[in-house]
């Protein structure tokens, strides 16, 4: 055998003197064979390094693999790594393996993703829905006793269960704060599409604080980013207005690392923050974050118990269920309104302000 090529059900027959059969037989226990045939096939297995190809088996006796397929739409994003890690270590319990891929918010690469995960016959599919995805392709699949679960967002054409967090009432809790501290113009900067589940749902807690409190919604004070960069520029875009929010409600994990970094480099220390989802160092911060905390860890692991449920024969209509988001309260939103307009001199400095303990500005 060569030194550069996997060893193969042959070689194996080979090295012991039997056929091909008789070692697949012993491999898959699915035939007679005598006590010393299997110890000199597993000693050969050993030696040679042999891995059998469980795809190609279960794919010719027609069952799942002892995979689950999970699609994210970036693989990049803490949020996402934590909740299926979660996953992972709900499904190991069971003998499964996760295979995860990243669909890049691109609906056509989802479904290249999809089929791929489909054709080595996963036990359960799980997909965080892209932008326009539609997932009617599924009812098949599905049909024929495949858990499919999505998280975080809810699938397009297809009824089936999903895991989101309480977007609405984890954001109408955090402008509420803002509220009760005297704030009455809050930014709100979204994540881009504006259709897209948990924009319109957040940005729909927004409102609602607004007009619980007996505010008026302004159009100008909401915008929307996608990345860092651009959350960093529409910050600047918002405090630049001729009337400007005096607290800021970043709507995702990537738009407050954009504000933070842009609040930093233009040293203000006038504005109050709360951010959706929490950041690895948001305690150490200056000042420390508060934020509405997602659980992405219950996220994962509640979808990962609901699909084994349905492995296990669960045949009840399919439901959403939500996971409880919780408001972490630090130094970036006690800064008390109301809010002094800043008044620029000869020089370009600002006077007036308020300030915000702790936020520094560029060295």
């Amino acid at each position: 055998m060569a030194a550069n090529r996997r060893p193969t059900l042959a070689d194996v027959a080979r090295e012991v003197g039997v056929s091909a059969k008789t070692v697949s037989r012993v491999l898959n226990e699915d035939g007679p064979s005598s006590p010393e045939t299997r110890e000199r096939v597993l000693a050969a297995v050993a030696k040679l390094g042999f891995q059998p190809n469980l795809m190609a088996r279960n794919i010719r006796v027609g069952g799942p693999d002892t995979t689950v397929g999970l699609v994210v739409p970036d693989l990049g994003n803490p949020f996402f790594g934590t909740v299926a890690g979660a996953i992972e270590d709900v499904v190991r319990g069971r003998g499964l393996t996760l295979l995860m891929g990243s669909s890049a918010e691109d609906p056509d690469r989802e479904r290249a993703l999809i089929q791929t995960f489909l054709a080595r016959r996963v036990s359960v599919l799980m997909v965080v829905p892209a932008f326009g995805a539609d997932h009617s392709h599924l009812k098949a699949p599905r049909a024929t006793g495949l858990p499919v679960v999505f998280l975080d967002r809810p699938g397009v054409g297809l009824s089936a269960d999903c895991v989101v967090s309480s977007n609405r009432t984890g954001v109408h809790e955090g402008v509420s704060h803002l509220i009760a501290r005297g704030h009455r113009r809050i930014g709100f900067i979204g994540d881009l599409p504006a259709k897209l589940y948990t924009r319109r749902e957040r940005l729909a807690g927004y409102r609602s604080a607004l007009d619980e409190a007996g505010l008026p919604y302004d159009r100008a004070l909401v915008t929307g980013a996608h990345t860092q960069a651009e959350a960093a520029a529409e910050t600047t875009a918002l405090l630049d207005r001729p009337h400007p929010p005096t607290a800021l409600f970043a709507a995702n994990n990537i738009m407050a690392l954009g504000v933070v970094r842009q609040l930093t480099r233009a040293g203000r220390k006038d504005v109050a923050l709360v951010t959706f989802d929490d950041l690895p160092l948001a305690e150490v911060l200056e000042p420390a974050l508060t934020v509405v905390a997602q659980d992405p860890a219950a996220i994962g692991e509640t979808a990962a118990r609901t699909a084994l449920a349905r492995l296990d024969g669960d045949r009840t209509r399919a439901r959403t269920l939500m996971v409880p988001t919780r408001l972490v309260v630090r130094a970036s939103s006690e800064l008390p309104a109301p809010y002094r307009p800043s008044r620029r001199g000869a020089g370009g400095e600002q006077r007036g302000a308020l300030t915000l303990p702790g936020v520094r500005g560029p060295a």
